[in-house]
């Protein structure tokens, strides 16, 4: 490797953000987009010592998913489409926050320590969403990767889901699909089809749905695909990105989970239902309003559960005898998982938050479903469940024909909203279910999600895939004993906090058998993190 480019580059266009530290955590990097530049030409550089140490292309997504507009951010995508490996995130903040004069060594000691061959091309794979920074961005993150002489397949404004698809694609020759942008269409929407075109007649089922683009990527990806789905689902783009709307602002899958409300800019008429994704349109989450007029949520939770079902239905009928679990994390409402072990008879897994997390866990599976309560989640198919469900679709068994069919229009590289979406339309014409059908299954415990500002989120450390605090050593009795005291002893209540992985705050879930007990949990539990962890600011009350 040449590091005469990075030297020159970095010492004239791509000096380090001297008050900023970096670290990359469970969404890359994610902060201020004006504070980001060096960060990816730096993160260009790292892609390509991590291809070179993969022999394998390596992709790099700008963006800032959820966030709001003015921030950005980029992630790490290795060759089978899974995020980072975790021991690199730790190369990646090094790099990042390396004085400019230390750049070229940080690097040479990263591949003497990783005993990379220099010699070995690297390729990388590159796309960004709409976000107004993400074209200065971009150009830093190719100069970075051009700069140590690593070669860019450019992908443009794509949805997250389709970079790491078309990493995937490149890496295993095809097999996955076609690398191209047009190839992942393509593939979701012919297996789309022709799920949809099987099956008699709906009297409950609806095929009419309002699309909530979150102003963002969704939205450009959803007017690509919707003439070539018309024939089976008649879409109404919404906060398309074409208008004047702020991406994520008052719309999106994050807006509607967390704030439990119709989405702005989508017309709130009594009957009508509507999927939202977020920013890259790795999340969907659905919503509806009843005859009344009264909002309903179809979250994470909810998806995963109509998704277990139905793929336990296709494996007994199919009779593929096969390995099938769920995996949570803490936040899935309590109802869900009773419901997922007890009615459905799935196992179930709670993983750490982070989707990379989920994915490794769901690896356990021969078929692992996988889902946060935000509405990031897909399926994996192990190779040896795919050969016995070919073996058997190659046998005449229309069965499992059909599960071939619903493999491919899964999104295995990653959460997908759109082709997640595609999968529930299948299920709900298939079961001849309304939203309301599918809403009836289980009843949400009623929960609260918080934020307590604290001065250094660090003080507090969990176990037990979060749902424990470990330190401060008085925070977690604290809370047993109030989750054990008679306002909440029999309320079916549930309480834990975490550190947010973006900023300084705790976040505090809370559930239980009330709308008023939740808020209450909520509330005193806050208390609790806020006397013991350095609360900032107002006390909870």
């Amino acid at each position: 490797m040449d590091f005469q480019s990075l030297e020159k580059l970095t010492a004239e266009k791509y000096k380090k953000h001297a008050s900023r530290t970096f670290n990359y955590g469970t969404a890359g990097f994610r902060t201020k987009a004006d504070d980001l530049e060096t960060v990816l030409f730096r993160m260009g550089v790292l892609a390509v010592v991590r291809s070179k140490a993969m022999k394998a292309h390596i992709g790099m997504m700008i963006t800032a998913s959820h966030n709001p507009a003015c921030d950005n951010g980029v992630k790490i995508v290795d060759p089978r489409g899974e995020m980072m490996a975790v021991a690199w995130e730790e190369h990646a903040t090094v790099l990042a926050n390396a004085e400019d004069l230390q750049l070229v060594a940080a690097v040479q000691q990263l591949l003497q320590q990783e005993n990379i061959n220099q010699q070995q091309p690297a390729i990388v794979v590159v796309g960004r969403d709409t976000r107004p920074s993400s074209d200065v961005l971009h150009a830093a993150a190719v100069a970075g990767v051009r700069a140590v002489g690593g070669q860019v397949v450019e992908c443009g404004v794509v949805t997250t889901p389709i970079l790491h698809y078309r990493v995937v694609c490149a890496n295993d020759g095809g097999s996955y699909g076609t690398p191209t942008n047009e190839g992942y269409s393509k593939k979701l929407a012919d297996a789309f089809l022709k799920l949809q075109g099987t099956g008699g007649s709906q009297s409950r089922y609806s095929s009419g749905l309002q699309f909530d683009g979150a102003n963002g990527v969704g939205g450009c990806q959803m007017s690509i695909m919707a003439p070539s789905l018309a024939a089976a689902l008649t879409i109404t783009q919404y906060n398309d990105g074409k208008g004047d709307g702020v991406l994520n602002y008052k719309c999106g899958a994050d807006h509607v989970k967390t704030t439990q409300s119709w989405p702005g800019g989508v017309p709130a008429t009594a009957g009508t239902r509507c999927v939202s994704v977020d920013g890259d349109a790795d999340r969907v989450i659905y919503s509806f309003l009843d005859s009344n007029g009264a909002f309903h949520l179809l979250d994470g939770d909810r998806i995963a559960t109509l998704i277990a079902g139905y793929l336990k239905q296709l494996l007994t009928r199919a009779q593929v005898s096969l390995k099938l679990g769920l995996i949570q994390t803490a936040y899935a409402n309590g109802a869900s998982t009773q419901y997922i072990n007890g009615t459905l008879g799935v196992p179930v897994g709670c993983a750490k938050t982070g989707v990379k997390f989920l994915h490794h866990m769901a690896l356990d599976y021969d078929i692992g479903v996988y889902f946060e309560a935000n509405g990031h989640g897909t399926v994996l198919f192990s190779d040896a469940a795919k050969k016995s469900i070919r073996e058997a679709a190659a046998a005449g068994n229309s069965v499992a024909e059909r599960l071939c069919s619903v493999i491919d229009v899964i999104n295995e590289t990653v959460g997908d909203a759109i082709s997640d979406m595609l999968l529930v339309e299948v299920i709900l014409k298939e079961q001849d279910w309304s939203v309301e059908d599918w809403n009836k299954q289980y009843t949400d415990l009623p929960n609260r999600l918080v934020k307590v500002l604290v001065a250094d989120r660090s003080v507090i450390s969990t176990t037990n895939a979060e749902r424990s605090c470990v330190t401060p050593a008085a925070l977690q009795p604290a809370i047993d004993n109030l989750l054990r005291s008679t306002e909440f002893a029999t309320a079916n209540a549930r309480a834990f906090c975490r550190p947010s992985g973006t900023e300084d705050v705790v976040r505090v879930y809370a559930e239980a058998s009330t709308r008023e007990l939740a808020d209450s949990l909520s509330t005193k539990v806050s208390q609790l993190v806020f006397d013991h962890a350095g609360g900032v600011g107002a006390r909870p009350k």
